[in-house]
């Protein structure tokens, strides 16, 4: 892989990318965005014109306790975090839409086939049917999704590759695991819903 330019490591290759052609068709383009827990890359990748980002960082802040006022937000973004916290998903969600303005959106990324990994601890996983469940009250889900296979895990993260970036070469097999996707084995997961 010595010299071939290289993108998100492979758990997370399609998944971005996925953001990326999200981005443009979102109602929303522009706005105030709570970032929960170090999330603002996701900004960049959906090319959101953030007026403000207000960072919402564990443990200084609980995502079950904002602690801003109703309607503050434009846009709430979480990467990787939803597996990590410490009560019901539901009222972490319901939080989210609290802060959000109307016609606000959420973005949440997360995963499902995954290792444990505690940071700090590990709890939950979600299928896109859980996550369109957790946002059944929302007024629209613009986007419920998941990228995987099983092959991934044979290969890519049993070799300790996990954490590397897919080479962005059509040719290369890590490049193929990264773009290939079968429903039935979803590594990460995700939703975009309005308010």
């Amino acid at each position: 892989m010595i010299g071939i330019p290289k993108g998100p490591h492979i758990t997370r290759y399609s998944l971005y990318k996925r953001l990326q052609e999200c981005g443009p068709t979102l109602p929303l383009k522009e706005g105030k965005v709570l970032s929960i827990s170090h999330s603002e890359n996701l900004v960049d990748l959906l090319g959101i014109k953030a007026t403000e980002i207000v960072p919402a960082d564990y443990p200084e802040v609980s995502i079950f306790d904002l602690g801003f006022p109703d309607s503050t937000f434009d846009f709430v973004v979480s990467d990787q975090v939803l597996e990590h916290i410490e009560a019901y998903p539901s009222a972490a969600i319901e939080e989210c839409h609290r802060v959000l303005k109307p016609g606000g959106i959420a973005i949440h990324t997360t995963c499902f086939v995954n290792p444990v990994h505690g940071f700090p601890k590990d709890f939950w996983r979600y299928t896109p049917d859980a996550l369109r469940l957790l946002h059944q009250t929302w007024s629209e889900v613009l986007e419920v999704d998941g990228w995987g296979n099983f092959d991934v895990w044979a290969v890519a993260v049993r070799d300790g590759m996990r954490h590397y970036g897919t080479p962005l070469a059509s040719w290369h097999p890590l490049y193929k695991l990264a773009v290939k996707n079968d429903p039935e084995w979803p590594i990460c997961t995700w939703v975009i819903a309005k308010k």
